[in-house]
């Protein structure tokens, strides 16, 4: 069970304590629960949606999207945000996108994709809301913490120490593939035809973003890899919602 309070301690802002330093076995082995603790995040957003029945759909939605970005202390939107300011900012020099990506400071760009994706996650969840398909939410969560878990499975980690490098080099590979077929397998059990779909666009959105990253930086960092599960979340609402 310790994999999974290390991956829960991470990913989200709930009160989680470890009884010491995990040692990096332990933490590469943490990266197999990530997709849990997404589905973990699909079901606790499905509650707060069936608990707020009855309340105005486009209020519903907001309340719905602030508990999903206090779920995770808006930990991927930082990645996210470092990542938009970097890629313009980096003007295609791997180096100059590395350094950019260090830099605490949000510029103009960052703030702009930062609004862009959220207004989209907010008009999503308020069709998904209307519609009364609030068990949907389960999917987005998992599959975008599923896409850490086959990015670290797949892609070189570029930044020499520290957490990732950790994660990756003590990932148990084995173990990881067939949690990622697990995922897939139970989306397609919870969503049928539709999951199907779902699945299909987050693939090509995550080869997409694997591509760009490792045209750019020749791998992923810790930003780039919390921009990517973003982005997976936000095409999971968005064909939802389609």
């Amino acid at each position: 069970m310790l994999p999974f309070w290390i991956a829960l301690q991470f990913l989200s802002s709930l009160p989680v304590t470890l009884p010491g330093m995990p040692a990096p076995r332990q933490m590469g082995r943490s990266l197999l629960c990530y997709p849990l603790v997404g589905l973990l995040f699909g079901v606790l957003l499905w509650g707060a949606c069936s608990a707020l029945q009855g309340t105005a759909p486009p209020l519903q939605a907001a309340l719905l999207l602030t508990f999903w970005v206090l779920l995770s202390g808006a930990l991927h939107l930082d990645g996210l945000a470092d990542s938009a300011d970097a890629w313009l900012g980096g003007f295609g020099d791997r180096e100059r996108t590395l350094q950019i990506m260090k830099d605490p400071r949000s510029g103009p760009i960052a703030v702009v994709t930062l609004v862009l994706v959220l207004l989209l996650k907010f008009c999503a969840l308020w069709v998904l809301v209307e519609r009364g398909q609030g068990a949907w939410l389960v999917l987005a969560p998992l599959i975008g913490r599923a896409g850490l878990l086959g990015l670290f499975l797949c892609t070189p980690y570029v930044r020499p120490g520290g957490l990732g490098q950790a994660l990756a080099d003590h990932l148990p590979r084995g173990a990881g593939r067939l949690m990622l077929l697990a995922c897939g397998l139970g989306c397609l059990l919870l969503g049928g035809a539709q999951a199907f779909v779902v699945l299909a666009v987050s693939l090509l959105v995550f080869a997409w973003l694997r591509q760009l990253m490792c045209r750019r930086l020749g791998g992923t960092t810790g930003d780039t890899a919390g921009a990517l599960l973003e982005l997976l979340e936000l095409a999971v609402v968005v064909v939802l919602a389609l």
